[in-house]
């Protein structure tokens, strides 16, 4: 079970799903994550956690501490990013994304995380290597990287997975 409530979770994806796509998309097309993507997924929780905040749906002392997740995962990819182990584009998005994460559900979201860069890597790899695939879209920049991967396509995923936990526990 998550912390995320199944109000939060209906009214956080109807903005951060779209996103993510398009930021996966991306990042698969053109190896890009644009900052106006990252700055909008921000934006959806500022504006989409007052109005639960004040719709009564989310504490406000839950949604002021969920600012503290942005900092921490900031300079954290920030260092990640130093080192060359992801883009600008990927730790921007980490850091927007950080605030939809409740505290209690860090480690699921690792879990998560581990278990969608396994299947992003796999799903590329595999796509990449079978021809009718690769020639639907032969112009991404994602197939002629070698070793580098688009990190936004399973961040994106697991993103939309985790804030869409609740409603496919209903099922």
């Amino acid at each position: 079970m998550v912390s995320v409530t199944v109000t939060q979770s209906i009214a956080f994806l109807i903005f951060v799903a779209p996103l993510c796509i398009y930021v996966a998309w991306n990042d698969l097309r053109a190896m890009k994550i644009p900052t106006w993507s990252t700055d909008a997924l921000a934006l959806v929780f500022v504006v989409v956690g007052i109005i639960l905040v004040l719709a009564g749906a989310m504490p406000f002392s839950e949604y002021a501490w969920r600012y503290s997740h942005f900092v921490v995962v900031l300079i954290a990819a920030m260092i990640l990013n130093a080192v060359g182990a992801m883009g600008a584009g990927d730790s921007k998005f980490l850091a927007s994304a950080a605030p939809f994460v409740a505290l209690d559900d860090v480690g699921f979201v690792f879990m998560l995380l581990g278990a969608g860069m396994f299947v992003g890597y796999f799903v590329h790899r595999a796509a990449k290597a079978i021809n009718p695939i690769r020639n639907l879209v032969p112009d991404w920049a994602s197939w002629h990287q070698g070793k580098r991967f688009p990190l936004g396509f399973p961040l994106g995923g697991v993103l939309i997975i985790y804030l869409a936990w609740p409603l496919l526990l209903l099922i």
